[in-house]
């Protein structure tokens, strides 16, 4: 009987080890497919996130506008969806409160000219050298143009960290019109950095997003 019971948790052990070892991405956790995210969380842009049709706000309920985060307070709810190229993407005023270690994804502008970042910087109304630090923040944290010629300071999870300035949005409300180079509304938590920012903290711009911190300097 004991050496029945042992052979059928051996079993039961094989049969679950697979399903164990797929792990399920939570809050802005990498995905390739639906099912790579935990519960209703859905993936959008390589990232799980609420999903904007069902109305879930797990990973937005923490709370936003915090710190000058510019949410206006209370939790960061999405504010509606833009349909870009046949996906639903979440629009946001808010962001996550801004605090001395600010959890964010770090992505790749091109703020020059002719490139891929679209029109002028908000701030100034100028194209920028991407050989300088230079960042967009997510609408709330950009918070109508407050940080705007500010110093922020970015860390990597390698322990870098650089210094960039506050020139531009990463729009969180607006997308996928030539304003925007047809790119879809940004989330709520970016830090849009140039090639220079990327260059300082020793990462490679063609992960595509990689997560950091940032406070004000």
């Amino acid at each position: 009987m004991a050496k029945s019971l042992v052979s059928f948790t051996i079993i039961l052990a094989m049969m679950f080890l697979p399903l164990l070892s797929n792990a399920i991405s939570q809050c802005n956790g990498p995905c390739r497919t639906l099912d790579d995210c935990e519960g209703e969380l859905i993936c959008i842009n390589g990232i799980c996130n609420d999903d904007p049709e069902v109305g879930s706000h797990t990973c937005t309920g923490g709370g936003g506008g915090g710190g000058g985060g510019g949410g206006g307070g209370g939790s960061c709810h999405s504010s509606g969806t833009l349909s870009c190229h046949g996906k639903p993407y979440p629009l946001y005023s808010c962001s996550p409160p801004v605090t001395s270690s600010t959890d964010a994804k770090l992505t790749n502008n091109d703020f020059s000219e002719g490139g891929e970042g679209g029109d002028p910087s908000e701030c100034d109304g100028k194209y920028h050298d991407n050989s300088v630090p230079i960042v967009a923040l997510s609408t709330g944290w950009y918070n109508g143009g407050s940080r705007c010629g500010h110093m922020i300071k970015i860390t990597a999870q390698n322990g870098r960290s650089v210094m960039a300035k506050v020139v531009d949005e990463c729009d969180s409300m607006h997308g996928c019109d030539s304003e925007h180079a047809d790119e879809p509304p940004c989330d709520n938590d970016i830090v849009d950095g140039s090639d220079a920012v990327w260059s300082a903290l020793g990462l490679d711009k063609d992960i595509g997003v990689v997560g950091v911190t940032w406070s004000m300097a």
